[in-house]
């Protein structure tokens, strides 16, 4: 299992030795939650931040886009060089297009999926993805509840994966914890993105990710 920590628990007082820490940690990604606060009612980080923390990481960046335009922000954050720039697919009129131009600009594309969505809305997206990011509790708030129902959406997803891009890679965002991440891993998953659970973690943030992989 990968581990992807979400910054927006972090504390933003010191970003940057919270980044550095869950690097050191043993993370496998860096999460970011990018909130415009109309797509979602939160309002998070743009690229002026998140190009610090990407000076200071050492494992890639993984950019989540809960917003209204884009396009408009994936050529905000395309110049730090993230690993991934996910969208979601409900706010997309194009998204073959823009998922072709994410891959243009030389990062990997994935979509998102909120927990209404069902994976069979993106089947013919898959053979271009990467990536698909199924959201566990609704978008725009860290520390939420797991919606137990993502599990059996990630069994659906991962059949049709294996049908048409066996190299997609699923990620799931909310509320995952030690007591529900080997479902999740049994069910075909990837890469888990834990914000609360890591940065308030009572043993610090390497045990977290430890007792998630």
């Amino acid at each position: 299992m990968l581990i992807a920590p979400s910054i927006l628990s972090a504390d933003f007082g010191h970003l940057a030795n919270e980044v550095k820490a869950i690097c050191d940690g043993g993370c496998d990604f860096v999460h970011v939650d990018v909130m415009d606060g109309h797509f979602v009612p939160n309002l998070t980080i743009g690229p002026v931040v998140v190009s610090s923390v990407a000076k200071v990481a050492t494992k890639p960046l993984d950019v989540h886009l809960m917003v209204e335009n884009n396009t408009f922000f994936v050529d905000l954050f395309a110049p730090l060089k993230p690993e991934f720039i996910s969208f979601h697919i409900e706010e997309e009129k194009h998204p073959h297009r823009l998922i072709q131009k994410i891959r243009s600009l030389g990062i990997r594309p994935a979509v998102v999926l909120n927990p209404h969505t069902p994976p069979e809305a993106i089947e013919f997206l898959l053979e271009d993805l990467d990536m698909v990011l199924l959201m566990s509790v609704n978008p725009g708030f860290g520390g939420q509840k797991f919606i137990p129902s993502v599990v059996e959406k990630a069994k659906r997803l991962k059949s049709l994966i294996e049908k048409r891009n066996s190299e997609c890679l699923i990620e799931v965002d909310g509320g995952v914890n030690s007591e529900n991440v080997s479902i999740l891993k049994e069910a075909g998953v990837d890469i888990v993105v834990a914000g609360s659970y890591v940065f308030n973690h009572p043993d610090g943030y390497q045990k977290a990710i430890e007792s998630l992989k």
